[in-house]
């Protein structure tokens, strides 16, 4: 444990960004004082390293912590939250990114939200995207394939304030290490929005393509895996049914004489062909999720990827037991 409990803990991954997150501390120093201390979380950064120093230069107390290598942005988020909730005794948390899009001017309008009796965690919802026309075509099309796979909306990515309860339950749920907003969506948290405006890049280019944005995407859907394969499953029945009584209904029309010469062989012979893919699909979905169901889930531990923890201040206590 730490020997000072700091009111707000602000968590951010950082890779190959040692210069817009050295600006992020110090608009974080120049906004909340000494009131904030700030987890960095170097995702196995090569060319641009976060440098304690850094955090000194800013005027902001903080911890940094190495990874041994890259693990990505979402589970470099969970590793951070995994630390705070193991060795840090806070009172409110934000996780942010450290590319400027994410501004820190609006913490606290996520701490007001944050304040409500009624609510465990506040997420950032964007008013508006300045994107390229493939990413909203792209975000469009995946938030509602989202809503029909899993029945949830899904509106919001990883800027959040978090109280101490809601950092611990995260942080015990393995979802977390796969896709933190869908974690946040299925950890039934008392979960409030609210919208913000988006930033610019303090320097560099995003590190996310296409594809990463693609996968980034399945990832989110995999948190809801046994919601999915049940909701396949269903539409997989209903038209294996469906063509069944398709055929029925073809046999029906050749018995009458109503059937054109080869239009019954054709028919029928389509429709018995998906009822046998339908079926075996809805029969396989439900078979992964009660495999789903009954297999016994391991959470790795974020200590494992750590390289070393760095310290801006002397810590009264042994340094996480390494």
């Amino acid at each position: 444990m730490h020997s000072t409990s700091p009111s707000l803990v602000v968590i951010t991954p950082v890779f190959e960004d040692a210069e817009a997150s050295a600006r992020l501390f110090a608009e974080l120093s120049a906004i909340f004082g000494q009131r904030v201390y700030v987890v960095v979380v170097d995702d196995g950064s090569v060319r641009q390293p976060v440098e304690l120093s850094a955090l000194t230069a800013a005027g902001v107390s903080g911890t940094l912590i190495r990874l041994r290598r890259n693990v990505g942005h979402q589970r470099a988020i969970a590793i951070g939250i995994g630390y705070v909730a193991g060795n840090m005794s806070v009172a409110q948390v934000v996780v942010m990114d450290s590319d400027g899009e994410d501004l820190p001017e609006s913490i606290p309008l996520l701490l007001k939200e944050l304040a409500a009796a009624d609510v465990d965690l506040v997420v950032a919802q964007r008013k508006a995207r300045v994107e390229t026309l493939r990413f909203k075509a792209f975000y469009f099309v995946y938030k509602r394939l989202f809503k029909i796979l899993t029945g949830r909306q899904i509106s919001f990515g990883n800027f959040m304030a978090l109280k101490p309860a809601a950092v611990k339950r995260l942080a015990a749920m393995q979802e977390l290490w796969i896709h933190v907003a869908s974690c946040v969506l299925g950890s039934r948290l008392r979960v409030r929005t609210c919208a913000l405006d988006r930033g610019p890049r303090y320097a560099g280019q995003s590190k996310m393509n296409f594809v990463g944005l693609v996968l980034h995407g399945f990832r989110g859907v995999m948190v809801f895996a046994e919601d999915v394969l049940v909701r396949v499953g269903i539409a997989s029945a209903v038209v294996a049914m469906l063509a069944l009584v398709g055929g029925l209904a073809t046999v029906v029309l050749k018995v009458s004489g109503f059937a054109t010469p080869g239009w019954f062989s054709v028919a029928l012979g389509i429709l018995a062909l998906m009822f046998l893919q339908t079926g075996s699909l809805a029969l396989i979905s439900l078979m992964l999720t009660g495999v789903s169901k009954s297999g016994v889930h391991s959470q790795a531990s974020y200590a494992q990827f750590i390289d070393c923890v760095e310290h801006t201040v002397a810590l009264s206590t042994e340094e996480d037991g390494r």
